[in-house]
């Protein structure tokens, strides 16, 4: 009996490839979903199924799929120079002229540029400049750093303990004793949630005394997302961002803001810290920077960082072989330039209204208590009973079953584990698609919402309404 291509190719990534942030032995007996191709807002896998993309690949296919543009400025670059070292001095022209392009289109306090891989290791790159920053400058008693509850800021060995989320810590020794975490400005459930300056100001109070605990001597910086992305979409009122760099800059802590998820027009500005005048002292960015199309971040650094780093006079031994990549680079002014000349943010800030209408229209839903969003970044939370809030137990698997309807129902998002579905449709997306998210999102809601244990589980003494 033969076996056909499909299964051969299932089974091998079975026995070799790894895959990110899944439970091992579930994937070994589930299998990959098979990726082939993809156009505009839509997958294909490699059985026929397609689907219509509403997380843009991981947070950063903002431009949609198959850009001809960028297809075409990656092959002629990659013919012309498809490797330069930024070692030696060393360096290219893509490369000089993206550094050059984002810290004109960044908060003006941000005048320097380091590319990395990706957005984790723009996050440990960022750890290191900070702590050759204090050293260089002579504070080495500014090692502690804070981050956020639910936050995310990557998963590499240092970066993964600024995350504050259970799986990046279990088993890896994390976080670390100088990872400090404060509680997340998490509306739909903070006891002032109602109450937007107050939030504000329990977030600022936290913050200062955790810096007053540690010792502001001790504190190096505060790591934080505009809006937190993988800890489930948890949008601040407006103001907290400017709030707490206004605190950081009292207490002489620097203020880090990680738009690796927010940036590139995610949240309607370019950058979500210009969304409130915002100018950080460091920012990393990824994703939407080459729209996924090749690996590359960065950390934008402002002048003093960078003047009080140089001023030790001596080699800063930090750099990645891939660092500057021409390629990528090339790839980042392309989508830049369909960014603004292409019109993709300004049709992305047209279509936020049509989203978080979306969105806000299924809080009628029985199985949804919140929904929040900004721009074309958004979640719903579901729950078991409105009133409290109540989460529904972990033991239904939830996320497991909303990402087997959602498929059947050929849409792609995020289920969180904790009941929280994350939603990132690209800046691409039309009227249309708009209206084919929506109807496919509530068909899986509904399809859920049949099954009896759901039901069931829904608040025992309140009546159903479907």
């Amino acid at each position: 009996m033969s076996t056909s291509p499909l299964a051969s190719l299932i089974e091998a990534d079975r026995q070799h490839l790894i895959h990110p942030v899944i439970n091992y032995r579930t994937h070994e007996t589930r299998g990959a979903t098979v990726l082939e191709s993809a156009r505009g807002p839509f997958l294909r896998t490699a059985a026929g199924e397609e689907l219509l993309d509403a997380f843009s690949g991981l947070w950063c296919v903002n431009v949609g799929y198959g850009r001809d543009s960028i297809v075409k400025v990656a092959a002629e670059q990659m013919a012309r120079l498809p490797y330069a070292t930024g070692y030696f001095h060393f360096a290219s022209e893509p490369a000089i002229e993206l550094a050059a392009k984002l810290t004109g289109l960044a908060p003006p306090s941000l005048q320097h540029v380091y590319f990395t891989l990706g957005g984790s290791d723009a996050v440990d790159s960022a750890v290191r400049f900070i702590t050759h920053y204090f050293n260089a400058t002579g504070r080495p008693s500014k090692k502690q750093f804070i981050a956020l509850e639910r936050g995310y800021h990557g998963s590499s060995s240092v970066g993964a303990g600024l995350t504050a989320l259970p799986a990046f810590h279990r088993h890896f020794d994390l976080p670390l004793p100088h990872q400090h975490h404060i509680s997340s400005p998490y509306a739909y459930r903070h006891a002032q949630g109602g109450d937007p300056t107050a939030l504000i100001d329990a977030s600022v109070n936290e913050l200062r005394a955790k810096v007053s605990a540690l010792g502001a001597d001790n504190v190096a910086a505060f790591f934080c997302e505009p809006i937190q992305g993988s800890g489930g979409v948890i949008v601040p009122p407006t103001g907290w961002l400017k709030a707490m760099r206004k605190a950081c800059r009292e207490l002489g802590i620097l203020f880090v803001a990680d738009e690796v998820i927010t940036g590139f027009g995610r949240t309607g500005p370019l950058f979500a810290c210009q969304g409130e005048g915002v100018e950080p002292d460091m920012m990393t960015v990824a994703k939407g920077l080459t729209s996924g199309y090749a690996p590359m971040g960065a950390v934008l650094m402002s002048d003093a960082v960078y003047q009080g780093i140089a001023s030790d006079n001596a080699v800063v031994g930090h750099g990645q072989t891939y660092s500057a990549h021409p390629v990528s680079a090339a790839i980042g002014l392309e989508v830049i330039r369909l960014y603004h000349e292409g019109g993709v943010l300004a049709n992305g800030a047209a279509h936020g209204p049509r989203f978080a209408q979306g969105l806000d229209a299924l809080l009628a839903h029985p199985l949804v208590g919140d929904a929040r969003h900004r721009g074309l970044l958004g979640a719903l939370e579901l729950v078991a009973d409105k009133h409290t809030k109540q989460r529904f137990d972990a033991s239904l698997n939830l996320p497991d079953r909303i990402a087997a309807a959602a498929f059947e129902n050929r849409l792609v998002f995020r289920a969180f584990g904790d009941g929280i579905l994350g939603f990132a449709p690209a800046l691409s997306y039309t009227a249309d698609d708009f209206d084919l998210l929506f109807e496919r999102l509530e068909q899986t809601l509904d399809a859920v919402l049949a099954q009896p244990d759901v039901r069931a589980a829904l608040g025992a003494s309140r009546p159903v309404v479907a």
